[in-house]
């Protein structure tokens, strides 16, 4: 068994790695991917291993990454397009919606496309105006479209390389101030169903949902939980698209009570869709209304004012707190 312990972002380097290996189709392509290695470097060393034609660094034209991308998918590559920042995904929204998440539909399923959008996601680095947003529910909402969220760096190594392999189109969002962290990845292992939820810790007086950023935020909550007598149950959702929601439904109707949380603003988010499923599929189990905590109905602020914006462990708590007293 070979066990190494991982940065997300070094997990990610080496599932991009073993992809490459695995299938020469595969080529990456991005802003300053190649020689730099990326602005968090999660391409490092890629470019010197398998050559400019499949380490592409790109103009400053995610526009033309995507469209790029379209072509190259329906010649038979596998291309893995970095966005550097969330914010700079915009410029290629229209390619993502009306060519990437249609195409298979429009040719009667005779041409697949196997792209992969990576975008580094959230907030907590202190960054900039454009680098630092939730996207997550735009592409969401689009059919034909596959939006999976990692949270830990065995979820990264797997993860990418699941979607790499996979048919359909994939947003592939890392959560950006998590790259650092570590964990053991057993690199050996038979890996979870790409778009599956998992059960990360268990409880039995609230239900806890989170993805990408916010899950070890709802474990450290959970563990203050636990403090005052409460037992909180975390899942993690793993991909918002499509939503498995079949182990939050068996916790539910155990617990009768459920917080979603999630970085992007409330209104609209992921977690009303999932408030929504859960109130039809449980509504008789539920002692307490399905509870959001999400970011603020504003845009990402300064960097000096983030913290105050970002769901943090008292703004959980407080849910839970919430949902406790129905």
């Amino acid at each position: 068994m070979s066990t190494e312990t991982l940065t997300i972002g070094k997990a990610l380097n080496l599932g991009l790695r073993r992809a490459m290996e695995d299938d020469a189709k595969v080529v990456l392509m991005g802003e300053d991917i190649g020689r730099l290695g990326g602005v968090f470097r999660i391409t490092d060393g890629l470019q010197k291993d398998f050559g400019e034609a499949r380490v592409v660094d790109t103009p400053l034209a995610e526009a033309g990454i995507l469209g790029t991308a379209v072509g190259l998918a329906m010649r038979g590559y596998r291309p893995v397009c970095e966005i550097q920042f969330d914010g700079f995904v915009f410029p290629a929204v229209n390619e993502i919606i009306t060519q990437v998440a249609k195409i298979h539909a429009r040719s009667q399923g005779r041409i697949p496309m196997p792209v992969v959008i990576r975008i580094p996601f959230g907030g907590g680095i202190g960054a900039v105006e454009h680098h630092s947003e939730s996207p997550e529910a735009y592409f969401a909402h689009t059919a034909g479209l596959r939006v999976v969220a990692v949270s830990n760096p065995a979820d990264a190594y797997w993860g990418i390389q699941q979607a790499i392999a996979h048919p359909d189109p994939v947003v592939f969002l890392e959560p950006k101030r998590r790259y650092w962290e570590k964990a053991e990845v057993d690199l050996d292992a038979t890996p979870d169903p790409l778009f599956a939820s998992r059960v990360v810790r268990g409880g039995d007086d609230v239900t806890v949902l989170a993805y990408g950023p916010m899950v070890k935020t709802a474990l450290q909550a959970a563990e203050a939980a636990q403090e005052e007598g409460r037992s909180l149950e975390v899942i993690d959702l793993r991909t918002v698209s499509p939503l498995d929601l079949d182990p939050v439904m068996e916790s539910v109707r155990r617990t009768g009570r459920c917080v979603v949380v999630h970085e992007a603003p409330t209104s609209l988010g992921l977690g009303a869709e999932i408030a929504a499923r859960i109130t039809e599929s449980c509504f008789h189990s539920l002692e307490a209304p399905v509870l959001r905590v999400g970011g603020y109905d504003t845009p990402y602020p300064p960097s000096k004012l983030e913290e105050e914006y970002l769901p943090d462990l008292d703004r959980v708590l407080d849910a839970v707190d919430r949902s406790m007293g129905f």
